[in-house]
Formats: structure tokens, sequence, C-alpha cells
């Protein structure tokens, strides 16, 4: 049998060769174009996409909202259904909101010198950012607790080390956490801007930034009322933190006069800090989301009170003013309010009711005592006033 003719060996080419292209870098978020950024927090009742239509109705551009209940432990399923959050962020997408900041829950302890409270609130904070990932958050802001009678040292120390515990087996993603700034009530930590910016330093290979509040702000002490009073805080932040790491301000106004070391916030422009002070915030050239000479994608989301129907609009509006942008602003829809007359008329009922309810109970107790049949014990429980948790 004939030898069959060798196949002619053609002689390998090194430009032949396979190569992998390089994976390209992702693109920045929509919401990083170096438009001003207007948001406030929305409610996630009747579910997440809720929140993100009341946004849009509102006329903002970012929003805020809570990713469970945020005064409970349990105060909903610590996961999100994939079909939700899919649909969540598909719909995000859709109306182009960014940034999305979700607020921890405030029970959230980081600093705790007791264990069990300790432990429950790095696994609470943990649960948020598990919550954060599935929605496509960018930010997940919480504030740093409390300590009791340790000092501030340890205080910064506990928190870092919860931050980092909470942290752990995250999946790769975009989502930052913010430390937020405190008023001073009791013995929060986060009042004094050196500790949050030792905070962030302790935690730079995480790269958390910092989110700051300006009613917080004013009732620590910092004077951001005065045009001198924010050029100096502004140095300060600069300084300490550096204004690179703060992505978002919560921006409110304030009940309360300069040092008061009290959280109460107010409608924009009508508490103690006053419009001039937002006007000069919002248009000053450090703060800009601008691409060039700013930080793109800064946001100013709102944490006001919505005591009427349509307070909620009139906030955002007010920004949108003051940030001198009132007609490229997104148009709201009209009258639309996260508070409707009705809902209000519900909540009068019920306040109605229990003050009548805490009536009647005095005057049972009152008549109770007349008969002698209260133990000393019991009038000193009845007579403690009872205090509630306030934000910040």
């Amino acid at each position: 049998m004939p030898e069959q003719p060798l196949t002619n060996v053609i002689e390998f080419d090194p430009e032949d060769e396979y190569r992998p292209e390089p994976e390209s870098e992702p693109a920045p978020p929509t919401w990083m174009d170096g438009t001003l950024r207007i948001g406030i927090h929305t409610s996630i009742a009747g579910g997440y996409i809720n929140a993100l239509e009341s946004a849009r109705k509102l006329g903002c551009n970012a929003l805020q909202i809570f990713s469970a209940s945020p005064r409970m432990w349990a105060g909903g399923p610590s996961r999100i259904a994939e079909v939700d959050a899919t649909a969540f962020r598909a719909r995000r997408e859709a109306v182009g909101l960014g940034p999305l900041v979700i607020h921890a829950n405030y029970l959230i302890n980081l600093a705790a010198q007791q264990p069990m409270l300790r432990t429950r609130s790095i696994q609470a904070f943990h649960d948020e950012l598990v919550r954060g990932v599935a929605l496509g958050a960018d930010f997940v802001v919480v504030h740093p607790g409390a300590c009791g009678e340790c000092k501030p040292d340890q205080a910064v120390r506990l928190a870092v080390e919860s931050v980092k515990q909470a942290a752990k087996n995250l999946p790769a993603n975009s989502l930052r956490i913010l430390l937020e700034n405190t008023a001073g009530m009791g013995t929060a930590l986060g009042a004094r801007l050196e500790d949050v910016g030792e905070m962030l330093n302790a935690l730079q290979a995480l790269h958390v930034g910092a989110c700051l509040d300006t009613a917080h702000l004013f009732a620590a002490g910092y004077d951001i009322k005065s045009e001198a009073g924010l050029a100096s805080t502004l140095e300060l932040i600069e300084r300490i933190i550096g204004l690179e790491r703060v992505p978002v301000f919560h921006i409110n106004d304030s009940k309360i006069p300069l040092g008061g070391r009290v959280d109460r916030h107010e409608h924009i422009g009508k508490g103690k800090i006053g419009a001039e002070a937002f006007r000069r915030l919002l248009t000053h050239p450090r703060l800009s989301a601008a691409v060039a000479g700013g930080l793109p994608g800064r946001a100013f989301v709102a944490e006001t009170p919505i005591d009427d129907p349509g307070d909620d609009r009139r906030n955002v509006a007010a920004l949108w003013e003051f940030a001198g942008l009132k007609d490229q602003a997104p148009t709201p829809e009209k009258g639309f309010s996260m508070l409707t007359a009705a809902a209000k008329k519900k909540v009068a009922q019920q306040v109605k009711s229990s003050q009548a309810a805490s009536r009647k109970m005095r005057a049972h107790v009152a008549a109770a005592d007349r008969r002698g049949r209260l133990s000393t014990h019991t009038k000193k429980s009845l007579a403690k006033p009872k205090t509630r948790r306030k934000k910040g």
C-alpha cells in the first residue's frame, strides 16, 4: 500500500496565539454624572418598590430607605427574596434614582460594652449589609452607638471591631458603609468629628466613609449657620475626615439651638439653622457633586418630619430652590405626599385614644391611692416619667 504523503507543516506564528482581552473597568453608575443628587427618606410600607415611586413622585433623584423595621430586632425577614430584589433593582434602574442609601436599625449599638447587646448588634448590622447587597444599595448608614461608662477611645475600638465583624464574608460588591455623626445625646459616640475620623482611619481597608447630618453637627456645637462658621467647619472636616470620604449628607434643619446636644429635626429653612445657611451649604463649591472640583454623586438626603400632607414634597422643593436648581429639578407629582389627610386623621385619633386611656388610668390610680390600695413601690414606678427613644 503506498505511503500517504505528509501533511504540510505550517510554521507557528506567535501572532496567532489567543490572547484574552483584559476585562474593561466597570463604568461608574449613572447617578455619578456630576448632577446634584437630592433625596428624602421614603417609606417601604407596602413593598420596597413603593419607596422608589414615592421618591420619584416627590421630585427626587436619590433616596434613603430602611431595609426593615428600624425599631425592632426582628423587624422582618433577615433576607430579601430574590424575586423582590430583582424587581426592585429593575424598577430603580428604570426610574433613574441614585444613590440608594439604606439607614440601619436604630437599635444597633456597635460600641456596646454588654457582650449580648454587641453580638446582637453585629448580627443585625450584618443582616442590613446583606439586604443592602440584595437591593443593589450604594450606601448603608449606621450610628456608631454608645458605650455607657467606658472612655471614648474604648468606645471607638469597640465600634471599629464591630464593623469589621459585621462586614465579614460579604460578597464582593460596591456597597459602602457610612458612619453617621451624632448630636451628642447622652454617651452617644460620634458627636466629635475627631472620633468619626479615628474610626474611619481604623477602617480604611474596608473603604468606610462618613454621612454627616447637618442637624447633628449643629446640635453638637459646630456652627454651620454663619458663613464663617460653615467655612471653619468644612476646614475641620477636610482635615480630620476628608471631604472625599463624605459622599452623603443628611440635610436637616434643627429645632435645637447651637450646641444643644439633642437631636430634633425641623423642616428645611424653618429651624435654628435657617434658609440662608442651607443656601450657602447647597451651593458651596467644596460640597459640589460635579465631576470637576467636587465629589461626583454626592447626595443630600432629607430626614425631615411630615407633620401635614405635603411637607415631604415641600422640603424636597426647598432643597432644589436653595441649591439654585429649581428649574432643573425633576417634576414632582402634584398633590402627592407620603402622609395623606386620611392617614393624618387616623394618627390623630390614635393619639387621642391613647391620651384618653392614659387619663383613665391616672384617674383609676388616684382612686386606688385614696383607698390606700397602692404600695409605695407601685407609686414610685407609676411616678417615673416615660421616655421615648429619639433618633440620633
